[in-house]
């Protein structure tokens, strides 16, 4: 049996740390030696990764994330990005593993007052194809029932593949709100809970790692490390997906 998908999240708060400090720097090191050491990580997607104003500028080393962690920027084409100065869409940004293959992706734009999006793009790895929704919620509990509806709605006009939704999604119920119910998303999405906000002492479980098949994602855990502590306001999570579930 191909082995489980290793997947990871991370609201990196625009590399603002918690002494006020942006410092891009800092959350490569974090990434490589707390969040996704090399070989261990198939899928990583980050949050708050490009500037907040318009026009969108990428914030990483992106050939120093390759060195560090052996993780590809999945976004090289123009049009998988905000702008061309961009490494992500509305601060989403994806990497994958050598073993992860890219196949068709598209952006969503979502409704809100602070600009979101998400990224949908179909994978395949040796345990066979993954359509990865990658995205950041609204604060508000009316908007990400909109955007969530929006990314149900594209996802029921594709064809059937095993979904992972992943992200900050901005929902502090642990069971997952009308939000993230088969009511609005028009499928049910499982996965466990971990705490990751704050990042000192996190009560909310605002990132989520979901799949719409029952047991798929196992081992859910918010990371922590002094790195991590400093370098954004979120705890990155962890978890692996079995695609043969």
């Amino acid at each position: 049996m191909p082995s489980p998908l290793r997947v990871a999240t991370w609201n990196i708060h625009r590399a603002r740390g918690a002494d006020g400090r942006t410092d891009p720097v800092r959350i490569e090191t974090v990434l490589a030696q707390e969040v996704c050491p090399p070989g261990g990580t198939d899928i990583l997607a980050l949050q708050e990764a490009d500037t907040e104003g318009a026009p969108q500028k990428g914030l990483l080393d992106l050939e120093r994330i390759a060195s560090l962690t052996g993780l590809s920027h999945a976004q090289p084409d123009p049009a998988l990005r905000w702008g061309p100065e961009s490494h992500g869409f509305h601060g989403t940004v994806l990497f994958l593993g050598p073993e992860i293959q890219r196949g068709e992706a598209r952006l969503l734009d979502l409704p809100g007052l602070c600009p979101r999006g998400a990224v949908v793009m179909d994978l395949r790895s040796a345990g066979g194809p993954v359509r990865l929704v990658a995205t950041h919620l609204s604060l508000s509990q009316p908007l990400r029932l909109v955007q969530m509806r929006i990314i149900g709605q594209h996802l029921a006009r594709r064809r059937p593949m095993p979904t992972l939704v992943v992200g900050d999604l901005n929902e502090w119920r642990p069971w997952g709100g009308l939000a993230l119910s088969p009511r609005v998303v028009g499928r049910r999405l499982h996965g466990g809970v971990a705490r990751s906000f704050p990042v000192q002492r996190p009560l909310f479980p605002l990132d989520r790692i979901l799949s719409d098949r029952p047991g798929a994602v196992r081992g859910v855990r918010a990371l922590d490390g002094p790195g991590i502590r400093a370098a954004s306001d979120h705890r990155p999570l962890r978890a692996e997906v079995s695609l043969a579930a």
